[in-house]
């Protein structure tokens, strides 16, 4: 559908948009303001990945004219068995020799190319408006611009309440995989320390005796990240390329644009031993909270030096001191923030087939091909029911 060419629904009208023609409307900056990532993040998503999305934003208005949201939007075409293991992947590649798009169709996909999603109101009371108003206008835009599927990307579990109106009109709700959250209710370390178990406390003292007998390991923590970033990269590459599940790929230039354009939120966490950059982490505050975007990392020492858990103890050391209240991390790896004590972060995908006939078969279908299904570690934590 051409920018501009607006679906009717039964409060209002959804227009799409370039970011080029938001640039100049004041709506956009509130559409995001509450958020972590605001509409700073999804400009800089837009110009800086590489991979093949197609960036949208659908500007939502009442009868009244009055635009009520900005949600940004894109087009991609989805593997639907990303990350998925065993008999099922296999039947599927086998299928895939004869039929190369098999289970990989085009996309709608609501909410943020890279990280969590979230809704675009430019009044937080307004979630169910805009959640509905979403709901009676995506199936159309999908169709007319080619896509089999509305997927809404990676939403927080607090916003099921408002986007219940999907459920009840044809979407699947299907687990992703979760984020962590560790609160820091701690005056330091030692004493978060102190709370862990003692295996882990026995185990994670046997790493850092090991990384202490080392070469000296120096952090900083940087705003500023631009003259480093030929060095961050390749670290950044190493832990991507070991990831089983890969939707999004950062560049040089996201990172530069992070740093240059969020520099309020930004922080960037580097480790050296003897003057060699071992180990990066890219985070942002915001509030009383830090998220752990990525990390990276130098496996020709990291696995020797435990440099996971080395950084790890750093940043939130580092959170404690800033006292801020909550540490949250990317998805997988979890076998280690398990004995950590952290607890999950649910995050929701609800799908749609734009085909009403299909829709009720692939309703049932999806949930066998959720990625949450193959990972047992997500079974052991205690709040794994909220998945």
């Amino acid at each position: 559908m051409p920018p501009g060419v607006a679906i009717p629904f039964p409060k209002g009208m959804a227009k799409a948009l370039t970011l080029a023609e938001l640039q100049h409307c004041g709506a956009w900056q509130r559409a995001l303001q509450s958020k972590c990532k605001d509409h700073r993040y999804y400009e800089i998503v837009e110009h800086t990945l590489e991979c093949g999305f197609e960036h949208h934003y659908l500007l939502l208005e009442d009868r009244s004219g009055n635009v009520r949201a900005i949600q940004p939007v894109l087009f991609v075409r989805q593997n639907l068995v990303e990350g998925v293991p065993g008999k099922v992947r296999s039947i599927v590649d086998r299928i895939r020799k004869v039929f190369p798009r098999f289970l990989t169709m085009r996309v709608l996909m609501v909410g943020c190319g890279a990280g969590t999603g979230d809704l675009g109101e430019c009044n937080e009371k307004d979630e169910p408006w805009v959640a509905n108003a979403l709901q009676a206008s995506l199936r159309t835009y999908a169709r007319r611009n080619k896509a089999s599927l509305v997927v809404f990307k990676d939403f927080p579990a607090n916003y099921r309440s408002a986007l219940e109106t999907l459920r009840s009109n044809g979407y699947a709700r299907i687990p992703s995989m979760p984020m962590t959250r560790l609160p820091l209710p701690y005056a330091n370390w030692d004493e978060y320390f102190g709370t862990l178990s003692k295996a882990t406390r026995k185990d994670l003292r046997r790493k850092f005796r090991k990384t202490e007998r080392a070469p000296n390991i120096k952090m900083e923590v940087l705003n500023e990240i631009a003259p480093l970033v030929d060095e961050i990269y390749p670290l950044y590459l190493a832990v991507h390329e070991r990831s089983p599940l890969k939707f999004e790929t950062l560049t040089k230039d996201y990172f530069r644009a992070i740093a240059q354009r969020m520099p309020d939120r930004a922080r960037f966490f580097i480790w050296r031993q003897n003057g060699k950059m071992v180990a990066f982490s890219f985070c942002l505050v915001c509030g009383d909270a830090i998220y752990d975007e990525c990390i990276g990392l130098d496996y020709s020492v990291a696995l020797d030096l435990h440099l996971y858990f080395y950084t790890l103890r750093d940043i939130i050391s580092w959170a404690l001191q800033q006292e801020l209240k909550y540490y949250y991390s990317n998805p997988l790896n979890y076998e280690p923030k398990l004995h950590l004590d952290c607890e999950l972060v649910p995050l929701d995908l609800y799908v749609m087939h734009t085909n009403p006939l299909l829709n009720p078969i692939f309703r049932r279908v999806i949930k066998y091909l959720g990625p949450t299904r193959h990972d047992p570690v997500l079974r052991k934590f205690p709040n794994a029911h909220e998945l």
